[in-house]
């Protein structure tokens, strides 16, 4: 019990620098950014998550795994990222680095393997942009600046519970509380002073509950083959806030406590595990945004559409030879955006390394990612990031014979 108030304590001031700082432009539609919430060592095998099932990472987009852990062990993760991002557009390049605390999760079991806990804070969106359009008014001939600038984010605090309910399947279901806030700026100047500057503010702000299901079917053939079927359902709900906007220095506030909602999402996936050593997976995952409201209308946002595999190796996991515990992972992902403007579409590759520590049952996870997105038809970014995982796993719940 001692630990677990001292993972506590440490996740308390943590979950206040949990938000990924974001630089990119397309983060001004939307809520921002949206994050992929799957564990780094996922991530580096592209990104799935329905059809996972170990007992040595948390999975916590989907519930149905977390009866995948031992039933004597506590485990938690936490991980931290930094992201380099090229832009390239008509005016040029520009380099911008950002990085922080991705997230920090825990699981342990309530009962034997049928029953576990879950629980951690993860980013939802990010935003974070600056960029100026200049021009020249029609009548006139004026010049003009037009500066945009964003900030902020979403974040989630979940707590989910998974039943194995029979041999082969098992069920579960996280709750969310997404809370958080969006500021957008507009700023027009002119090269006239005659002309004054005029300025719009749109503030967003969330305190909202959300949910979501899994469920997970997985069988051992000849002792060697193990194959997991899953799949996962959210669904689509009001998002709780507040709307604001200033126009200069006039204040026009808009009740709008209905005019947000969560998408319906779903996905579904598969891995297939030979002799513990080698993994490989797929996943399939739809958000219809298209049919959620945003700022009360419906069809301001494009349906996200995402396809991922990964493989990983471990040549065997009880060996003297260290490289041979080693884990390697390797993925890719395709898919589109939920911003409809011009419809941006990317795509990505990653690669990961695990290296199980001596002393405890933990793995030090490094996941290299890279990502080309295409957005607003003259801008392209490419996306490095690096991202640090601990996973410890513990036996803490053993009973000791004297």
């Amino acid at each position: 019990m001692k630990k677990i108030y001292l993972f506590i304590l440490f996740m308390i001031p943590s979950m206040a620098f949990a938000q990924m700082v974001s630089s990119s432009p397309s983060s001004r539609f939307g809520y921002g950014e949206m994050v992929i919430n799957q564990p780094a060592s996922f991530r580096a095998m592209g990104g799935v998550s329905a059809g996972m099932r170990t007992n040595t990472t948390i999975n916590p987009s989907q519930p149905a795994g977390y009866t995948g852990c031992d039933s004597l062990s506590f485990m938690f993760d936490i991980a931290a990222g930094i992201e380099w991002t090229r832009y390239h557009d008509a005016n040029g390049t520009k380099n911008v680095p950002n990085g922080t605390l991705e997230y920090v999760n825990l699981q342990f079991p309530l009962w034997k393997q049928h029953i576990a806990l879950s629980a951690g804070i993860n980013p939802y969106s990010n935003v974070g942009y600056k960029f100026n359009l200049p021009g020249t008014t029609a009548y006139g001939n004026y010049n003009y600046n037009i500066a945009y600038r964003g900030e902020g984010g979403l974040s989630q605090v979940y707590g989910g519970l998974s039943f194995n309910i029979m041999d082969w399947v098992a069920v579960g279901a996280n709750f969310y509380y997404t809370f958080g806030s969006v500021t957008n700026y507009i700023t027009e100047s002119f090269s006239d002073p005659t002309i004054s500057p005029r300025e719009i503010v749109r503030y967003l702000k969330f305190n909202t509950w959300r949910t979501r299901v899994g469920m997970q079917f997985f069988h051992t053939f000849a002792k060697k083959h193990n194959i997991v079927l899953g799949a996962t359902f959210e669904p689509k709900l009001k998002m709780r806030g507040d709307y604001y906007m200033t126009e200069t220095y006039s204040l026009d506030t808009i009740d709008l406590k209905n005019g947000f909602e969560s998408p319906m999402e779903w996905g579904v996936g598969f891995s297939y595990t030979y002799d513990n050593r080698l993994t490989i997976a797929a996943d399939y995952e739809s958000q219809n945004w298209s049919k959620a409201k945003f700022y009360n209308e419906t069809n301001q946002l494009n349906d996200l559409k995402r396809i991922a595999v990964g493989a990983q190796y471990r040549h065997n996991p009880y060996s003297q030879h260290y490289a041979e515990r080693m884990i390697w992972r390797v993925g890719g992902h395709v898919g589109s955006s939920y911003v409809r403007e011009d419809g941006m579409r990317q795509f990505g590759v990653s690669l990961g390394l695990g290296f199980p520590l001596r002393t405890v049952a933990t793995v030090l996870n490094f996941t290299i990612e890279y990502d080309r997105r295409t957005a607003l038809k003259e801008i392209t970014e490419n996306v490095f990031k690096f991202t640090i995982d601990v996973s410890v796993n513990e036996n803490w719940f053993h009973k000791r014979k004297l």
